[in-house]
């Protein structure tokens, strides 16, 4: 009776085991997204960019130093590297952190998922289209973006400014502020101002690829519209 008893214990043990092993699973949220889910979701990304974004939303590009972290997670850098933001021809420079560089392919190393492509995206889009790849990984993953160091976007200041030399485009900047941030006129100076675009647009404000530009007639009330947004590429000569 004893060994009878004995069995059914063992049996009835291993009937209460046996749910627990039929519905486990192991998970597979750590699965890398796949190639093709990357090139969709960036495709979905760019085809609902609103227009008229490209004007005014910083676009990433080659060299730029992004900070990109997933809440509770962490930084999601693979290699992260220092940046620094340098203001013109100086050689003062702040640390602003670190984060991850943007290589000459416009791709981005992260944890877990890979190779990405940022560059061409504005740091908005980048977010987004990162929660979809990160959804893979993580539940309901909240992505945040930041440009630590521009280093894809640039202007040219010269002639007679007291800080000449090439500046950093982070943030939308006119002429008038581009000639401020340069330190301003030099004493030789005579106000008037030659802005250089390599791709000048076809309209009235440009003749081919330069604009002209004149600094005291601005400041008597003159002509404000002709106080251009500067773009990536542009030299700004003050004569």
């Amino acid at each position: 009776m004893k060994k009878i008893a004995a069995v059914l214990f063992l049996i009835g043990l291993s009937a209460a085991l046996v749910p627990a092993m039929i519905f486990g699973a192991q998970s597979t949220a750590d699965v890398p997204a796949t190639e093709e889910l990357k090139a969709k979701a960036r495709a979905d990304i760019l085809a609902g960019a609103q227009v008229g974004a490209a004007d005014t939303d910083y676009r990433i590009g080659a060299g730029d130093i992004l900070g990109i972290s997933v809440y509770g997670e962490g930084d999601m850098a693979v290699a992260p590297v220092q940046g620094t933001a340098r203001e013109g021809g100086g050689e003062a420079a702040k640390e602003a952190g670190s984060g991850v560089q943007v290589r000459i392919d416009g791709k981005v190393s992260l944890r877990h998922i890979g190779d990405v492509e940022a560059a061409g995206l504005t740091l908005t889009q980048l977010a987004d289209y990162l929660k979809v790849i990160y959804a893979t990984v993580f539940d309901d993953p909240v992505v945040t973006t930041v440009l630590v160091q521009s280093n894809s976007q640039r202007y040219t200041v010269m002639g007679k400014v007291t800080t000449p030399g090439v500046f950093q485009l982070d943030y939308p900047i006119t002429i008038v502020q581009a000639v401020a941030r340069s330190g301003g006129f030099t004493e030789w100076a005579n106000s008037k101002i030659t802005l250089v675009r390599k791709d000048g647009p076809k309209d009235k404000l440009f003749d081919g690829n330069t604009f002209k530009f004149d600094y005291d007639g601005f400041m008597k009330g003159k002509n404000l519209e002709r106080n251009i947004m500067v773009q990536p590429g542009d030299t700004i000569i003050v004569h």
